[in-house]
């Protein structure tokens, strides 16, 4: 059976407007922290004098973030919590529209970007409509990677199950971004997803893709695998694909990326082991049965098991199962037992959160886990954006043909069969 989505109270809308937090909400309407559960819950009318207060809120917020005339419109797509978006705001870009179906990623969304826009649902119902979504210069999308990772591919096949474009749920959802670029001919995009895209089916699902890009909407698209690892100590590499309405000197392939050698440790981001809460190092039984898991596949001459790591290593790869066991990021605890990331730690490792730059959390650790660990590390994203900046203005102001913009914005964007 298939559930409903819950459906946000106005006290729960409005209060992610102001960027509160419920405990920080009670605390500022000087509510009891019962109270806001029943106003969050639906279970009580907001008193008007709430709602006025909230209200002020909301506008003070607003305004200690407003944008004077923007360099550019983006909107984002798949926005899980905002990783594109901060790396486009840091060039002048304002975003006008946003598009995320998980509740949980949306409250997260919504308590670090004050916004004149709710953040919209599920994209299918703009791609069949795409006038819904508003003009921009930009697109930004983060299209579903599951149907295209090693994991997500390993496991559908091992339950018989399809998967990249015959993957009805996710795998097409790349399409219904095409369709929104048909019809708003944006200056330019930046997509993104795992570096197993270009692999994944032989290569013949990344060739569609391309093809669709470049023939059908007639971009000037480029691709690079590009690694986290010279900005934040983690080995996550990703492929971007960057295209431009109109042809530009801009090249992806010769973009200077900062040494590694050079590249944070995990020392950076880490609290001292002896501020962190306890619950976070790992039980008795947990840690016996990695090392036994550990060494059973070690024994087959497999590789799979835990990594343990200090403060001057650089970790594997975040992933959004981290909430299952920490495995594949464990640190090091002398004379303890390791314990996995706090969910702070993680939003550092992933570049949200840097000195004089707080990223908020309000959701569970499990929660959390998920949302970091399917999420771009955003100093590769400001490194493209601030690349990818002079071109945009440049095509921004050069007009594209009407007749070509009447047949390209017309062509026809399907989900290729067999």
């Amino acid at each position: 059976m298939v559930r409903s989505p819950k459906i946000p109270s106005s006290f729960s809308r409005l209060r992610e407007q102001a960027g509160l937090t419920l405990k920080e909400a009670a605390e500022s309407l000087g509510i009891s922290e019962s109270t806001a559960s029943r106003y969050e819950n639906g279970k009580l009318n907001i008193a008007p004098p709430v709602m006025k207060l909230l209200d002020r809120l909301i506008e003070e917020r607003r305004q200690s973030r407003a944008v004077s005339q923007p360099g550019f419109r983006f909107v984002d797509l798949f926005a899980g919590i905002g990783g594109l978006r901060l790396g486009f705001e840091s060039i002048g870009g304002h975003c006008v529209f946003t598009s995320e179906w998980d509740r949980f990623s949306k409250q997260t969304y919504a308590l670090n970007y004050p916004d004149n826009h709710e953040i919209s649902g599920d994209i299918r119902p703009f791609s069949e409509d795409p006038s819904l979504v508003p003009e921009h210069d930009v697109l930004l999308a983060g299209f579903p990677c599951q149907p295209f990772s090693l994991a997500g591919v390993s496991k559908k096949n091992s339950l018989g199950r399809p998967h990249g474009f015959l993957c009805d749920m996710q795998g097409t959802l790349f399409f219904d971004t095409a369709r929104i670029i048909a019809h708003h001919r944006p200056a330019a995009f930046l997509l993104e997803n795992v570096k197993n895209l270009q692999r994944h089916d032989k290569g013949r699902t990344f060739a569609v893709i391309m093809a669709t890009l470049r023939d059908k909407l007639g971009y000037h698209v480029q691709a690079r695998v590009i690694s986290s690892a010279p900005w934040v100590p983690q080995k996550r590499e990703r492929i971007f694909i960057v295209g431009f309405r109109e042809k530009t000197d801009f090249d992806l392939e010769k973009l200077e990326i900062p040494s590694v050698e050079h590249g944070p440790k995990l020392g950076s981001i880490l609290d001292p082991n002896e501020s962190v809460d306890p619950k976070y190092t790992l039980t008795e039984h947990l840690w016996n049965y990695l090392q036994n898991y550990k060494a059973k596949h070690e024994a087959k001459g497999n590789g799979f098991g835990y990594g343990l790591f200090g403060p001057d290593d650089v970790a594997r790869t975040l992933s959004a199962r981290y909430h299952k066991d920490g495995s594949e990021i464990l640190i090091r605890q002398d004379g303890k037992r390791p314990r996995r990331l706090t969910p702070q730690e993680c939003a550092r490792l992933m570049g949200f959160e840097r000195p004089g730059r707080p990223f908020r959390i309000g959701v569970s650790d499990t929660q959390a886990y998920r949302q970091f660990g399917n999420a771009v590390v955003v100093p590769v994203i400001e490194h493209l954006a601030e690349a990818m900046a002079p071109y945009i203005r440049t095509v921004m102001q050069t007009p594209e043909d009407p007749e070509r913009k009447k047949e390209l914005s017309s062509a026809s964007v399907e989900v290729p069969i067999g």
